[in-house]
């Protein structure tokens, strides 16, 4: 399905799971990731909740035409696909990148939010982490995504999914490289560079918020997640000891059984 956000820009989304339930779930992709990557975990909620995946503007089989785009405007793309389907509130879970657009979302637009989950978050940057983004946005400009692939899955997925693989690596990158444009995904890169410091406007979040990272999470350390989490009141902080930054590819059960008991609470 598509949608129209406030400049005109076409979002694809879907709307999956129990369409008669007054409970809405909206998951927000990873960098570049695209609805295909919550294929493992939405049949853990389908039975009790409306479900609502989406490809952000520069995204899988979003619009990628267009000057970069900040996350208060990711966020009100998301607010334009529930608009279009008449839907006022939702909890939003947000893998890393889609992490980020969840806190614009609790932070500008609290009373469209219900409960928020972030996995795999951070709020602010540190040399390290600013080490790996240079280092990925090289691998982009000079061989592709194809070469930024090989760079980046050593950081974004954990040691153990390596010797136990949910999808073979190989191909798990022949399917990344059908479905990612480099220049839009460079756009997204731009969008997390040109974040400043995002903590003390995560004081403003008033919705219940579950915080998940992995023990392995190689690209963002636990402490950095740990960081959101202190900044929201209602939050709560879980490690998932045998996974990396990619959870919705590692630890699949684990990882939504957790967010299920937060929903339930």
């Amino acid at each position: 399905m598509i949608c129209s956000s406030e400049d005109a820009k076409s979002i694809y989304f879907e709307e999956v799971g129990n369409l008669t339930s007054d409970k809405c779930l909206v998951f927000l992709n990873g960098l570049s990731q695209t609805t295909i990557a919550w294929g493992f975990m939405l049949p853990y909620f389908e039975q009790t909740h409306r479900i609502i995946v989406l490809d952000f503007i520069f995204q899988g089989q979003s619009e990628k035409s267009g000057d970069v785009r900040d996350f208060d405007q990711h966020a009100r793309d998301v607010l334009a696909v529930l608009n279009s389907l008449s839907i006022e509130k939702a909890t939003f879970i947000g893998l890393s990148y889609g992490s980020l657009v969840a806190q614009h979302l609790g932070v500008n637009h609290p009373q469209r939010v219900d409960k928020l989950c972030f996995m795999s978050t951070f709020a602010h940057k540190t040399p390290y982490y600013e080490a790996v983004e240079l280092s990925w946005r090289r691998a982009l400009d000079f061989g592709g995504y194809g070469l930024m692939l090989d760079v980046m899955l050593p950081f974004v997925l954990g040691t153990s999914y390596f010797s136990h693989p949910l999808i073979p690596i190989d191909m798990f990158k022949a399917a990344r490289k059908d479905l990612v444009d480099a220049t839009a995904l460079g756009k997204l890169m731009d969008a997390t560079h040109e974040r400043k410091d995002y903590r003390p406007n995560l004081t403003k979040i008033k919705a219940p918020t579950l915080v998940i990272h992995g023990r392995q999470d190689a690209l963002f350390a636990v402490d950095l997640g740990k960081s959101v989490s202190e900044h929201i009141v209602k939050s709560q902080f879980v490690v998932i000891e045998n996974a990396g930054h990619t959870l919705n590819l590692e630890e699949v059960k684990l990882v939504s059984e957790t967010i299920i008991n937060f929903l339930n609470e």
